[in-house]
């Protein structure tokens, strides 16, 4: 069970339900940190260098990335963590290292989350955006 009242707590769980060695993952979890009508959306560019975008619920989620986390160790870590809280509304802007194995001496890639969580009636945070990018050519999280 994930302490909602944290939001850190919350995006804590949220690297931990996706990172691992390959194998299934802990979809109840993503259920309980996620909003019913959450929204995720991977961003990249295509082969022409333009803008692209996934835009997916909890189910599209799953369905996306279980053939890869089946395949593939996946351990995404989070470096620095930066939390804005209005109201009940907070976005946590979140830098991320991945690895295939936590030995790995190098990132397989870095990028930023992009979080926005919203506090429901029962006073508890779920996450109800997700965005994120991934470091490319001319775009690092240092600068």
């Amino acid at each position: 069970m994930v302490d909602r009242s944290d939001i850190g707590a919350v995006v804590d769980a949220m690297y931990a339900c996706i990172s691992g060695p390959a194998g299934p993952r802990d979809w109840a979890t993503q259920r309980e940190i996620f909003h019913p009508d959450s929204r995720q959306a991977r961003t990249w560019l295509d082969a022409d260098g333009r803008p692209a975008m996934l835009v997916m619920g909890r189910d599209a989620y799953e369905a996306n990335v279980t053939p890869f986390f089946e395949t593939t160790g996946f351990y995404e870590v989070e470096i620095d963590r930066h939390i804005d809280v209005f109201g009940n509304m907070a976005h946590v802007w979140s830098v991320y290292e991945a690895r295939n194995d936590p030995a790995d001496p190098e990132p397989e890639r870095r990028g930023i989350n992009s979080i926005q969580l919203c506090r429901g009636p029962d006073g508890l945070w779920s996450i109800l955006h997700m965005i994120w990018d991934n470091e490319r050519p001319g775009q690092s999280v240092g600068g």
